[in-house]
């Protein structure tokens, strides 16, 4: 049978690994998650020198580890993203057990650094939060169940998918993390439905997650308080929130002045969780626009050729790892913004971590080899299965 071309683009015999890389990747995602961590560069400049000057580091410390760690993860992900979707899969089920092991030796092993939820191992010179690394690595491995669910003969995948979520979100409460648990939640029920679901299954995990949601407000200490807390009407201004608040009105639609704000030197976390409320106090409601339109963009971009993929797991696995991504995001910047309770979790590429940025540039690599343009073969490896 003839050869059936996908897109525009030809197989060419022979070519170079970088330049078909080149052909086939979505540049504009890359360029998009350059500027990202551009930007969170110049507001780590503005947000770290006041952390490092209460830890007795020099002022650029902060700035000068996550450039280093923001390169690695641009590394990892242009690396990364050169692979087929069989060697995503492959990658991705060897990342998803290393970093359960360290999600199942965090309650022995593990460290709070004062934060009240078991979420680190401390190295000494740094630390790794296996959540971070665990996330694109659950994706891939539920994707690969759901899309083998639907071969002939194929295991119960559905079902297999289901209990790696749920004893995952186990692990993550008893940290507690709540937030990561809603969130892999959230990229689950997604890929759940996609891959075939009814909408009333959807609904029904949807109402489960919620009696969760209570009996966790009613069993753990530190969940109660933040939900408390975003329930308030008042806010207390001693608060992360209340700081975070203060300082997105203080901005308007242009800012105070580059390097004039005074939020960061209130907030123990203005260079991680709460960096976009430097950004608008600094730079004002333009950049927070700008961020939002990089991070909508990525999602957009890779939906958009996401829709014209014929194979089931990478369909599955990139909407999976886009909506991770995007979701991470909106959350981030809702709890600054007080729209969302307090999550503790980071702002992808722009805030300061080292396993956030090793771990963003892994997902984004995973997305960027799953939606490259690629040629298929002849109709009958399709239908075999050969080029996936």
């Amino acid at each position: 049978m003839t050869e059936m071309v996908y897109g525009t683009v030809v197989s060419r015999s022979g070519e170079a690994v970088l330049p078909r890389w080149w052909r086939t990747v979505d540049k504009t995602t890359i360029l998009a998650v350059f500027a990202l961590f551009a930007i969170g560069l110049l507001l780590g400049l503005a947000a770290s020198p006041p952390l490092a000057e209460r830890n007795g580091f020099a002022p650029f410390h902060y700035v000068q580890r996550q450039a280093f760690f923001g390169g690695v993860a641009l590394i990892v992900m242009i690396a990364v993203s050169m692979f087929q979707p069989r060697d995503i899969r492959r990658m991705g089920v060897l990342l998803f057990l290393v970093a359960f092991v360290g999600l199942a030796l965090l309650p022995f092993f593990g460290t709070d650094y004062g934060k009240g939820a078991t979420r680190w191992f401390s190295l000494g010179f740094g630390s790794v939060q296996p959540s971070e690394f665990m996330k694109p690595g659950f994706i891939v491995i539920c994707a690969w169940l759901i899309a083998a669910s639907h071969d002939i003969h194929g295991p119960p995948g559905r079902s297999l998918s289901f209990m790696v979520a749920l004893t995952v979100v186990g692990f993550l409460a008893t940290q507690p993390d709540f937030g990561q648990s809603a969130l892999v939640l959230f990229a689950w029920g997604a890929m759940y439905f996609i891959g075939g679901a009814s909408l009333f299954l959807v609904v029904a995990l949807f109402a489960a997650t919620l009696g969760a949601g209570v009996l966790a407000y009613n069993s753990s200490g530190h969940f109660a308080r933040r939900i408390d807390g975003f329930l308030s009407a008042e806010v207390d201004p001693r608060t992360q929130i209340g700081f975070a608040t203060d300082a997105i009105r203080e901005g308007g639609f242009f800012g105070v002045g580059v390097g004039e704000g005074s939020v960061k030197w209130f907030l123990p976390d203005a260079h991680t969780d709460f960096i976009i409320a430097v950004a608008a106090e600094e730079y004002g409601l333009m950049l927070v626009l700008l961020i939002l339109f990089l991070y909508g963009l990525i999602a957009w971009r890779c939906l958009f050729r996401l829709m014209a993929e014929p194979d089931l797991f990478a369909r599955l696995a990139g909407a999976g790892l886009t909506l991770l991504f995007a979701a991470q995001a909106l959350i981030n910047m809702g709890v600054a913004a007080r729209l969302l309770p307090a999550k503790g979790m980071t702002l992808p590429f722009v805030s300061y971590g080292g396993s956030s940025l090793v771990a963003s540039g892994l997902a984004l690599g995973f997305l960027l080899a799953l939606t490259r343009t690629r040629p298929r073969g002849r109709f009958a490896d399709i239908i075999n299965g050969k080029n996936r």
